[in-house]
């Protein structure tokens, strides 16, 4: 198969529903080309069975990314499946329900913790965890919501982005004698898992509607997942800790 990423190998996490930025990546790796292998938490199974509904199969390994264990071992499984990486797609977040919804003054810090922890702290385990199978360097990408700005409803994840944008930068400069490129893709709203998990996403949401300069579909989000798969190629070979926005073009815009 022919394709901008003909043999790559990619490790994709956070596929949950088919309406997710990360099923679309994973959906475009395979029809450009990747051979991809899939991680799940806390439910496996339901990442399985949206699976089947890629082009191809995929096998779909359990991975925590706070649990220590899953990460010493992730090497040594998915080398025995795929033989090596090159490429490794982040699309993990999470944060408590009383650090989201307008709680920001309250939010105790082991909420705050939780969240930093599970979407910051995990994009350098992960990578870290899979560096032994990144040999010849290779491509990290990310998932952002604009941390420029302080969103309705967005309380402690706004901060959790914010880390994860700079954790982005400080893996850049670190990897990059290893050839290896680490780059955020920031993408506007949609409607998936996470976003169903904040109270009163729809206000969030609405800020589209009234200031993107281009139309932009909360039920779309192949456009983020292309940009994923772009900088997963080679077509992006000296480009790193960068941040590129798929969001209608709202993050250029005033009020």
């Amino acid at each position: 198969m022919s394709g901008i990423l003909a043999g790559k190998r990619v490790l994709i996490t956070g596929v949950l529903m088919e309406s997710s930025i990360a099923f679309h990546t994973a959906k475009l790796a395979q029809e450009q080309g990747a051979e991809i292998i899939l991680t799940a938490f806390p439910r496996p199974t339901l990442t399985e069975r949206i699976a089947k509904k890629l082009p191809k199969p995929v096998k779909v390994i359990e991975l925590d990314v706070t649990n220590d264990e899953h990460l010493a071992s992730l090497a040594d499984v998915v080398g025995e499946e795929l033989g090596g990486l090159d490429g490794v797609v982040h699309s993990i977040g999470f944060a408590p329900q009383d650090a989201l919804g307008g709680n920001f003054l309250n939010t105790p810090f082991e909420s705050v913790a939780t969240a930093m922890h599970v979407s910051a702290y995990s994009l350098k385990s992960l990578t870290m965890a899979c560096l032994p199978l990144m040999q010849e360097g290779g491509s990290v990408v990310g998932l952002t919501f604009d941390a420029q700005f302080a969103w309705p409803q967005y309380d402690w994840m706004g901060p959790a982005k914010a880390a994860l944008e700079a954790t982005s930068r400080y893996m850049a400069r670190d990897l990059g004698k290893q050839n290896i490129r680490c780059n955020l893709i920031s993408a506007g709203p949609i409607g998936s898992m996470a976003a169903k998990s904040i109270p009163g996403f729809s206000d969030l949401a609405d800020v589209w509607n009234h200031r993107s300069p281009l139309e932009w579909d909360l039920a779309d989000p192949e456009p983020a997942g292309r940009g994923v798969v772009a900088l997963l190629s080679d077509w992006f070979p000296k480009t790193t800790g960068e941040i590129i926005h798929v969001d209608g073009g709202l993050h250029a815009v005033g009020a």
